[in-house]
């Protein structure tokens, strides 16, 4: 069995517990990937889901299990809460063993820069400026998932590989890349303040690389449409990919490599994942495929 090693991993927004997390490419992909160190970014269990409804098949147990059984091989696991498991936050004070919980975590890769890790919850009055539209907006969103799992269901009764109608329809809506705008543009400023070389997000289910004004912005996506995660290579290199039926890199980025060393007043590192680069980083203007 070929397994992937990598530096760092990011992933979020698994939604353990939700009936729309692609569960089966995630236990895959634990099982094929493995680093020195495991982000997790936020809503990796969905309490909001689990307490309208019970759901909980195998599956999501064994991506806990996949978890634990790497952080006993020697991986560090950092947990970041977020939104949906947002009651975790209030055993950050505690130590609970082989996970370590943090509100936000600055990562320093191979070549010394520093990425700060965040669910991204916290730019939401940032990002939607009323309730109302913000209520509408999850209502759409779930409609949406409604649909896309019975879309994932078709196509694969179908033999047909995975492709998510939800995120080919959510790019096509001008208020939605709007809120990816400013939630992006929150974010780095956020980062600026905090003087990191990069920050790292989940929450918006959006995954992207992208150089805005000097600072590395990064959403490694999601498991519940996307099906993405962020790596760092041993050599220091950035990439965005998805595994599902046929794992591919989507964006990368060499800025960070070893090769390229980092300002002296900064430090910074990174893993490999699979697939062949099908584009690179973009700026702020580029969209990520």
């Amino acid at each position: 069995m070929t397994v992937f090693s990598h530096r760092t991993l990011w992933l979020s927004d698994i939604h353990l517990g939700n009936r729309d997390c692609k569960a089966e490419f995630l236990v895959h992909f634990l099982t094929h990937n493995k680093a020195d160190t495991l982000i997790l970014v936020g809503d990796i269990v969905d309490l909001w889901s689990l307490k309208n409804k019970h759901f909980w098949p195998e599956s999501h147990n064994q991506i806990i299990r996949l978890i634990l059984k790497r952080a006993e091989q020697g991986c560090r696991v950092i947990y970041i809460p977020g939104n949906h498991d947002g009651a975790i936050r209030k055993f950050l004070a505690y130590n609970l063993g082989a996970v370590e919980l943090y509100d936000q975590y600055t990562h320093t890769t191979a070549s010394g820069r520093r990425i700060l890790a965040l669910h991204g919850d916290q730019f939401d009055s940032l990002v939607c400026h009323s309730r109302f539209y913000a209520m509408i907006g999850d209502l759409g969103y779930d409609a949406l998932l409604f649909i896309n799992r019975w879309w994932h269901l078709y196509r694969k009764l179908r033999n047909k590989p995975y492709w998510s109608l939800a995120g080919y329809l959510k790019a096509r809506v001008e208020q939605a890349n709007q809120a990816i705008e400013r939630f992006s543009r929150a974010a780095v400023n956020y980062a600026r303040q905090q003087e990191v070389d990069g920050i790292i997000c989940g929450h918006i289910h959006h995954p992207d690389i992208a150089d805005i004004d000097g600072i590395l912005y990064l959403n490694d996506g999601d498991w519940i449409e996307s099906c993405t995660y962020m790596a760092e290579s041993h050599q220091g290199e950035i990439s965005l990919s998805r595994w599902t039926d046929k794992p591919h890199r989507l964006a990368s980025h060499n800025g960070f490599r070893v090769d390229k060393p980092a300002p002296h007043h900064r430090p910074f590192r990174q893993p490999e994942p699979a697939g062949e680069p099908i584009l690179t980083t973009r700026r702020k203007a580029d969209k990520v495929a």
